[in-house]
């Protein structure tokens, strides 16, 4: 009950923080301008929480909230094609009760699994700074100490992946050596007793070049699913 109630209170910490100057710009002038096909809908336009099971034994992480879909749904993976890939993936997993992610009220509900992010604003051209990874890295760090009951971590994409290693470091866990290096489907087990899958983002860059496909994705979950069943 303690670790739900101050994980409630850092997800109100986040959507309130206007640490970077250059993404609170970018995030409400993207609310503001909306794109034409979501003009009579209201933008969320704030930084974005995890969701999720507080009691998750799966931690999915990603790169940041996208400008039309989390930045305008208020719910990461949520509105975008990217959403309704991870959906897909999860459900077919059974991590969620459904295979889409439209919108906060859709009725998504995700099992032994929590969606989080390296950074908590929509970064232009999804390429945050630096500076912008370090100052949401605490932010990932206290989620990931109240969520202790995790057993693997798949990170999507490579900025989610170093952002995973860059805790790990500053939480004190052991790494691999050689030092852990991203490629679809790799996986590390840690010091911490979890396991550390790399993937591809599910972003459209990736779906539709066929870097990665439908059957890649599920079987990034499928075997998440075997790893939390192992222990």
């Amino acid at each position: 009950m303690y670790s739900r109630t101050v994980l409630v209170s850092l997800q109100k910490e986040i959507v309130a923080c206007t640490r970077c100057l250059r993404l609170v710009q970018y995030r409400e002038r993207i609310a503001r301008e909306k794109r034409k096909q979501y003009r009579d809908e209201p933008y969320w336009g704030r930084p974005l929480p995890g969701f999720g099971d507080p009691k998750a034994r799966l931690v999915i992480i990603g790169l940041a909230p996208a400008a039309h879909g989390g930045n305008r749904t208020g719910r990461m993976f949520t509105g975008d094609s990217s959403g309704d890939w991870l959906a897909r993936a999860l459900h077919d997993a059974e991590f969620a009760n459904q295979p889409t992610s439209r919108s906060c009220n859709d009725g998504l509900v995700l099992r032994d699994a929590y969606i989080t992010a390296a950074v908590r604003c929509a970064p232009p051209d999804n390429r945050p700074t630096r500076d912008e990874l370090a100052a949401c890295q605490g932010y990932l760090e206290r989620e990931l100490a109240l969520l202790d009951r995790v057993r693997v971590v798949v990170a999507l994409g490579k900025i989610g992946f170093d952002a995973y290693l860059a805790v790990c470091r500053t939480m004190g866990v052991a790494l691999p050596r050689p030092r852990p290096s991203f490629g679809h489907g790799a996986a590390y087990p840690l010091s911490n007793g979890a396991t550390l899958i790399a993937s591809y983002h599910p972003s459209r860059q990736n779906t539709q070049t066929g870097r990665l496909t439908a059957s890649m994705l599920r079987a990034i979950f499928r075997s998440a699913r075997r790893g939390i069943t192992r222990h």
